[in-house]
């Protein structure tokens, strides 16, 4: 088995190298520097290997994306584009304003005075021609800074000036009894 090594260092010593490594707060990305500090250190493939926990063969991997293209390409990551979204961007942000400006009510959908991911999983068929997990849409809103919360009753706006009016009673009441709670101290002190 051929041992690991450094062909081209760009420039990094196994000292800042070190310092990189606490810089990063990604422990993948972070174990990626470790090997080739441990291999620029004299470490063969195998004892690095062993001491990040990961085999040979991804520690002889991290060293050669070293070689060839220094830290940069070491620390660069490609992830699979993942799949096509249901609806688009779009259609989301109608969903979106649909959920913060109506209700289903008032569209003719149901009684409910709020949405709900059943609701909206058939006005997304409906509108959209779209079948969409609850599951899914629950997570779009999410993602669309929209969480879930029951429906409140709210109250009627109350007449300002009886709010007053029972502020100043309130207020007297407070005085009133911490005279009479001033008079009952005093007199037991007698």
């Amino acid at each position: 088995m051929k041992r690991l090594k450094i062909t081209n260092d760009h420039g990094w010593t196994p000292r800042t190298l070190r310092k990189q490594e606490w810089k990063i707060k990604n422990t993948l990305l972070r174990q990626r520097v470790m090997a080739v500090r441990l291999v620029m250190e004299g470490y063969s493939g195998k004892e690095a290997a062993s001491m990040i926990n990961v085999c040979r063969q991804t520690a002889s991997h991290y060293v050669s994306l070293f070689n060839e293209g220094g830290l940069e390409l070491l620390l660069h990551r490609d992830f699979a584009p993942g799949r096509e979204p249901f609806l688009t961007e779009e259609q989301q942000e109608e969903i979106k304003h649909l959920v913060l400006t109506t209700t289903p009510a008032e569209l003719g959908w149901d009684v409910a005075s709020a949405w709900n991911t059943k609701l909206l999983q058939s006005y997304v068929a409906k509108q959209f021609g779209v079948s969409i997990s609850r599951e899914a849409l629950r997570k779009l809103l999410h993602r669309k800074g929209l969480s879930w919360t029951r429906p409140t009753y709210t109250l009627a706006k109350g007449n300002l000036d009886e709010q007053k009016q029972l502020e100043k009673q309130m207020d007297l009441i407070k005085k009133l009894d911490h005279q009479g709670h001033r008079r009952c101290r005093s007199s037991v002190h007698r």
